[in-house]
Order: C-alpha cells, then structure tokens, then sequence
C-alpha cells in the first residue's frame, strides 16, 4: 500500500509529537512551520511576528519535568523540575533529533490554505496550499493535523475600557512583554490575573514604582513547590488522589481547596478572594505573588470602570497615575487557513474530545492541543496524536456523527454546570480523566489490576505515585522498553537537581512504607467493590 502523507502544521511541542506518532505509525509526515526553528510558544525571541508565539525572557515552566516531559523520552536528570523556557527548547531539540524530526519539517513556510478536495467525500484528502519564499505550492495530504497552538492571536478588548484611546501612556499586550527594563521607576497596571497576570506584575514590581493589579473576579493562586517542597503537580496528580476526589462531593472538594490555598495566604485579606469557586474556574501559579503583595510593590484593584488621559479609574471609585498599561487578557483560536469552510471553523468549539470535527464525511482532521489541561500540555497532546495517527491509518474507527454529537453535548452540559462561562474553560479537562480517556480510545491506558498481581512494586507507583506519561506507554500500540524503569525512577529525577548539597537523614523505611501501601492498595481495589455488591444484593 500507498504510504499515507500527512500535513502537520506548527513545529511547536504538538507538532513535533505529531510527527512522532505519525512515524509510529508508517505514515509519511510533513510540517510547515512559518518561524525559521522548532519550539513554538517556548521559543523566545524579541520581537516576534505578528500571528506567532510570543513570551518573555523570565518565563518558566508552570509543571514539572517529570510530568511534561514526552511519553518515551524523560527530561535529563540534572535538569531543573520546573524549567525555564531555555532548558525546555534543549529538551525540545534533543527530542527532535533524536527520533529524526528535523528531516520532515519545511521552515519559513505558511499555510495558506486548507480545502477538501473534489473527491473528500470518498477519498478524505485535502489540498494543502503553502507559501515560502514568496511563492506558493499546492500539496496533496491524507489527513492534516492542526498544531498551531492557541497564543497566538491576542485578544485585546480595548472596546470594554472607556477612554482607553485617549490614555496618553503606553499600552501593550502581555505577547508584546518581553522584560521589565522599559518600566524601570515606572506606575504600571497590569489588568488580568491569569499566570501571565501573575508573572508580569511580579516581574516588573522590582523595578517599578509601583504596580496594580486589576482583577474583575479575583482568583484562587496556587504555588509550584507544595508540601515539603515538592513540586506541586507531582503531589497532587496521582490515581489515589483522584480516586479519593471521585468519592467526594464537589461542595467538599472545594472547600477543602480552598482552605488549603487560604492556609498559604488568606486571599479575602490579599484582594484576592475569588468570587467563584475553586474548581469553576481555572486557577492561576504564582510562587511570589503572595510576597509583592505583602510588601507592597503590588497592590490589587478591582477592574477600570474608565481611563483618562493620565490615570485609571477603578470600579471602587478610587483613582491611581498610571504610565503604562499591560493587558493580561489572554488569546482567541485563530486558524486562518481553514476560513473557507465556515464549518470546519464552526466546530472549534464542537469537537469529538476536542479533537476530530464530527460533521466530515471522513475522520482525516485532526486538532492537536487545543485544550486546557488541568496539568502538563505535551502529555495529553501528544496522546490526542497517537490516537489521530491510528484513526488516520484505518486502526481505529470513531463512533457515528450522532454518537460523537451525543458524546460532545453531554461534556457541554456537564461543563457550563460546572465552569463559570469565561474562553479559559471552554476547553479546560481534568489532566487524568482526559489522558485515560483518550488513552482508553488507543488500548493504551494502564491495567493496574493485572500490574498489581504480576508487578506489585510498579502498580504501587502508578497509584501512588504522580501520573506520569510514561503510563501510556507500558501496554498497546507504541509500547516503549523503557516505560517500566522510567516510572520506577522518577523519583531520582526529582531529587537530583535538588540534592547539590547532600545531607545524611533518616526516616520511614521504603520497604515498610511499600508494605502498608500494598495492603491498603489490595482493600481498595478487591474488599471495598465485594462489600459494594453485596450491600446492592442485600438491598
């Protein structure tokens, strides 16, 4: 048979997990990638095109290594657990060469356009019309996978803040932010408290003479390194844990989070208190927000009612000198090359686990990344990938147009009942539940009963321990040699970068603490569905 070409478009973390699946498979891919290098959002650069990535030079990594690191290649051991945008270009680069992606990505190169071609309806092909060098090519594909990422077309309402054309300061998007060198002695308001938010107005605090922080709702700040000092998604991401949350009651998880959070700092007393609660609204990562406040370089505001040509005017009638403004107000979805088919772009938001538009007469679209995860981006990616490249090789079959519908509106209803209605949570998902179920679509997902039977030492570390991606890839399509010892030795990936000093110390044996893991292990698993079911016959 005829080796299937597949369009993959961005070299950003989705697009190069793209093509590694597609090799995984025996398709043939080919990625277009505008900017001159791989990289993506992480790519630095001080003044980026218009329509590409942009970030600024401080930005670190708001997960860890362990937990955003590529299925079948960890992060080097040495290397930090949260890292900064530099060390994750090295890792990204190691990766590409390492399973030989450099070889099918065309740089300097823009889609133009994607169509169905005459024949879709049988053939399920597209024309891919693509421009370098000032001239235009047209390619023939079997499938196309979307990976332009969702930072690159800022979304700048200027239309929601009177007298914003008349402020005789300077105003920016957070895209165009890049260091705090310019705002040096400066009065700044930064308005949104996303991560971003977060970041900026900590990061110019320093030099500023002030900064404020506008925020319409408030917002529930979490921090990277959690209790005793170990990263945070790494304590909180694993199976035991969401098996507990399973078992309670939404009021109780969020009150039981949000005490948690208020432990750290009591965010009513901050400015911060949130008008929604914990789990209706994407949270933000701030290790040093909490302490620019208390000292005073940061102070929060509630949202500008009115600009004038030199101050803000807030909401509480308080009025502050402003010279520059840094809007924190997030991206729009944008995919220019697909704007001659209003249906394929009316489906953004309506799409088969976020990932295969359900109206195509044939499954050979897919859009790579394009959600929020509560958790790691290249995981959960890289899983819709391999899940694409399957469906696209004739491997896996997706349900009918109705059921996928039916499936799409179910998630819809259960998430305008559980979110507030705000673009960051319209693709949010639960970082475990979606990889499972996407893993689960593959024949990938971890069988921990079968594990605990016949390799007890590694079900105990994917219970109890964080859930790495290394997970979905110990059983089925793409399963990977080193998947085992991966799992086994995360632990010494955390630790190593920390332990540059070593100390002698003493505590539970590891032997003794596995033993009590087990046992509690065999109870939930085995003892508590038998009392289930026999509660359920005696009843």
């Amino acid at each position: 048979m005829e080796v299937k070409k597949i369009a993959v478009i961005g070299a950003g973390v989705s697009g190069l997990g793209a093509m590694k699946s597609c090799l995984e498979e025996g398709l043939e891919p080919m990625c277009f990638e505008k900017s001159n290098d791989i990289g993506g959002l992480w790519r630095y650069e001080e003044a980026p095109e218009s329509g590409s990535p942009g970030i600024y030079k401080s930005l670190t990594c708001n997960t860890s290594k362990e937990m955003t690191a590529f299925s079948d290649y960890p992060v080097p051991d040495h290397y930090p657990n949260y890292m900064h945008n530099s060390r994750m270009m090295e890792y990204l680069r190691m990766y590409a060469r390492h399973f030989g992606l450099m070889n099918h990505i065309q740089f300097q190169t823009k889609v133009c356009s994607v169509r169905k071609r005459p024949d879709f309806s049988s053939s399920g092909q597209w024309d891919v019309v693509v421009e370098s060098g000032g001239k235009q090519k047209t390619y023939i594909f079997d499938g196309v996978m979307v990976c332009s990422g969702h930072y690159t077309e800022k979304y700048l309402p200027l239309q929601d803040f009177t007298g914003i054309q008349r402020f005789q300061g300077r105003y920016l998007h957070s895209w165009e932010y890049k260091h705090p060198d310019s705002f040096v002695g400066k009065r700044v308001l930064v308005i949104g408290i996303g991560n971003s938010g977060a970041d900026v107005a900590g990061e110019i605090s320093r030099v500023a003479e002030q900064v404020f922080l506008s925020t319409r709702r408030g917002a529930w700040i979490w921090n990277r390194v959690w209790d005793n000092g170990n990263p945070m998604d790494i304590t909180l991401f694993t199976r035991y844990n969401r098996a507990i949350q399973k078992l309670y009651p939404t009021f109780l998880i969020n009150r039981l989070a949000e005490n948690k959070l208020n432990s750290r700092f009591n965010h009513a007393n901050y400015g911060l208190q949130a008008t929604h609660r914990f789990l209706s609204h994407q949270s933000t990562i701030s290790d040093d927000l909490p302490n620019h406040i208390i000292s005073g370089k940061v102070m929060v505001k509630p949202n500008v009612k009115e600009f004038t040509e030199t101050t803000a005017i807030f909401e509480d009638d308080t009025e502050e000198n402003i010279d520059a403004v840094v809007f924190a107000t997030g991206y729009t979805l944008s995919f220019p090359f697909l704007a001659d088919d209003s249906a394929i772009l009316d489906s953004q938001h309506t799409m088969f686990k976020f990932v295969f538009p359900p109206q195509l007469e044939k499954p050979t679209l897919a859009f790579i990344g394009i959600l929020q995860p509560v958790g790691a981006t290249i995981p959960t990616s890289e899983l819709q990938s391999r899940w694409a490249v399957r469906v696209f090789a004739g491997l896996k079959k997706l349900p009918s147009e109705s059921d996928m519908m039916s499936n799409i509106n179910r998630r819809k209803e259960k998430m305008a009942n559980e979110f507030i209605k705000s673009p960051r949570d319209i693709h949010r998902v639960q970082y475990i539940d979606y990889m499972d179920e996407i893993a689960s679509e593959i024949g990938v997902k971890p069988n921990l009963f079968s594990l605990l039977l016949w390799d007890t030492k590694l079900a105990m570390e994917i219970f109890y321990g964080p859930c790495t991606p290394y997970q979905f890839r110990l059983q089925g399509p793409g399963k990977w040699a080193g998947a085992r010892s991966a799992i086994l030795s995360q632990r010494h990936r955390i630790l190593k970068p920390l332990r540059t000093r070593v100390l002698q110390h003493s505590g539970a044996s590891s032997s003794s603490l596995f033993w009590v893991k087990s046992i509690f292990t065999i109870i939930m698993f085995f003892i508590v569905p038998i009392l289930v079911i026999m509660q359920i016959i005696y009843n």
